[in-house]
């Protein structure tokens, strides 16, 4: 209605002059496929999907809306099909393979909106900072902040678990959530969820994963800062331990994961960092939020464990049975067979006949869930929930042509019995929903995405970059020499220094094969902190950063000094 009401909840409503398909059904005929010979990637491992997951979790959450009942007859919006604010249920079409009753449903809840006043746009929240900022890792909020750290002693260190180690090693924390998913996976191992800066850490075991390693990160960094500067208090050694962090997050993205995800199109997408603009909004778009769910179709429908010699540790277990499962982390070897697993296996290929497996599209979070959900229609629906139009508005504003017919549409997604079932669900091109249209165009020459992913991806990468002032390579954030050194970091480097494994590829994002493509943790260059060593009294609280200072033709020295970000010259 131009207002709040989703694309789609009015069911007789036109658009174009043809009605929206179910969401469900365009899974079903378009994204279903036999997972019996699944297609791999060959040039990407399944770090690089891994990745993406981890850094999406550092810039956008839409929370759903707080009460998950209806408003009006207090229903249950995950146990019942109503059709009532905030639930938005996804209807079963007939014939369906998996669900035989038609009027039984796949829970799903409005994402929360935006207090606003009249008559305004429905907009949503993001319960996030936007900024690769290390947020999964550190909290969005303060009150989270605060419980994330070791409050015990001034190191700057981030609370551990207290329960459990992995091998000597920390673990994450336990959460106390009253309704705690984890012990549903395993009623006899009472192993409780984790808790991280992001809220989504548990749910898969490779994502939480990730996210220990950077825990570990952050308090090896605390560690060594002390070490160089025994003055330092607990609260200077936890923030620049923050921001060591956080720059390597923003490395990591820009120089070694956007160029393979957008290939030939990332240096005009975002070309060589300038300088801060204030006048760039580094606010994450609803439409990125849709576009960056690209990555579900290059999750194998595997979890791989291998050993210290990369031979798999029993049979691949299936995802739909590890999800939520952190049982599994703590009695079943750590975190490093499944960081094994991710770095020497192939991610999954997306291609135009296998566009997402069913342990994500018939069996997501099952074990938890009174039905298996499915994945590509949630993304639909949260789609039309946030009011996205339909795909050639998004082709349009990228610039691209916006197909209006089967032979057009044929043309730009090459090949014709697509566009034919699309054609056949839709009624028109402009009708396609975003995400299920961005994702079936062929990948750009070198790239993981279509053409109107990488425009989306491509526009608000760049804006996150160039509208931070605390970029990395920011005048003023480092100085020349940490710059320097931050240059030289390396998701494998960081693996090497917060687990046991002591063998890594050296392009992690790369398919690599053990034990030709793998090398000894002592090849892989360390992160040299001499240039964060005070030198002279009182630079614990004064940074002195000569070059940064702007001179001045007045025929004295200067000296600068910096504090909370602020600089000041002062002539002597």
């Amino acid at each position: 209605d131009g207002v709040s009401i989703p694309r789609g909840w009015t069911e007789e409503v036109l658009y174009a002059g043809f009605r929206l398909p179910l969401v469900r059904a365009v899974s079903n005929q378009i994204v279903r496929f036999p997972n019996d010979q699944l297609v791999l990637d060959h040039n990407r491992a399944v770090t690089f999907m891994q990745w993406g997951q981890f850094i999406d979790h550092d810039m956008d959450f839409g929370p759903a809306t707080p009460a998950t009942v209806t408003f009006s007859s207090r229903v249950n919006c995950d146990t019942s099909c109503a059709k009532e604010p905030p639930c938005f249920p996804i209807k079963i079409p007939p014939n369906d393979p998996r669900i035989k009753n038609q009027s039984d449903c796949i829970p799903f809840t409005r994402s929360a909106p935006a207090c606003t006043m009249g008559r305004a746009i429905r907009n949503q929240i993001n319960a996030l900072t936007a900024f690769l900022d290390g947020s999964m890792v550190y909290g969005s909020e303060v009150p989270l902040a605060r419980r994330l750290r070791n409050n015990t002693n001034q190191l700057g260190l981030m609370a551990v678990n207290q329960q459990f180690t992995d091998g000597g090693l920390e673990l994450l924390p336990f959460g106390d959530t009253v309704r705690d998913p984890c012990l549903l996976t395993n009623k006899t191992a009472q192993i409780r969820c984790f808790i991280a800066g992001d809220t989504r850490v548990n749910e898969m075991p490779e994502l939480t994963s990730f996210h220990t390693v950077f825990l570990r990160e952050h308090n090896r960094l605390a560690r060594d800062l002390k070490r160089l500067n025994p003055q330092w208090d607990g609260e200077k050694l936890y923030q620049e331990a923050r921001k060591i962090l956080g720059a390597m997050i923003q490395i990591i993205t820009f120089r070694d994961y956007l160029p393979r995800l957008l290939g030939n199109t990332f240096g005009t997408a975002i070309p060589s960092y300038r300088q801060y603009n204030d006048s760039v909004d580094p606010r994450i778009s609803s439409i990125f939020t849709i576009a960056f769910r690209f990555g579900h179709a290059s999750i194998q429908p595997f979890v791989f464990r291998l050993d210290n010699r990369y031979q798999p540790v029993g049979p691949p277990s299936l995802l739909s049975k590890e999800f939520f499962a952190m049982w599994k982390i703590v009695t079943q070897g750590g975190i490093d067979p499944i960081l094994r697993g991710l770095m020497a296996n192939p991610a999954k290929l997306m291609t135009q006949q296998q566009m997402v497996v069913d342990e994500l599209r018939d069996r997501l979070f099952e074990q938890v869930t009174r039905i298996g959900l499915d994945l590509p229609a949630l993304n639909m629906q949260r789609g039309r929930d946030k009011g996205l139009p339909g795909y050639n508005a998004w082709r349009q504003f990228c610039g691209l042509s916006q197909p209006r017919n089967f032979a057009e549409l044929s043309a730009v997604l090459r090949n014709s019995e697509l566009a034919r079932k699309f054609m056949d669900l839709y009624g028109t091109p402009y009708n396609i929903d975003i995400w299920i249209g961005a994702l079936a165009e062929p990948f750009v020459p070198n790239g993981r995405v279509g053409p109107t992913m990488a425009c989306i991806i491509g526009s608000q990468f760049r804006r996150l970059r160039d509208g931070d002032r605390f970029w990395w390579e920011n005048t003023g954030i480092f100085t020349p020499q940490q710059r320097g050194a931050l240059r030289r970091i390396s998701l494998p480097r960081i693996i090497c220094d917060n687990t046991h494994i002591t063998e890594v590829p050296r392009n992690i994002f790369h398919v690599n094969r053990y034990p030709r493509d793998f090398v000894n943790c002592n090849q892989i260059q360390k992160l040299d902190l001499s240039a964060w060593r005070s030198t002279r009294e009182g630079e614990g609280r004064y940074r002195v950063n000569w070059l940064a200072c702007t001179q001045r033709n007045m025929g004295n020295s200067i000296f600068k000094v910096g504090y909370s970000k602020m600089h000041v010259c002062i002539c002597i």
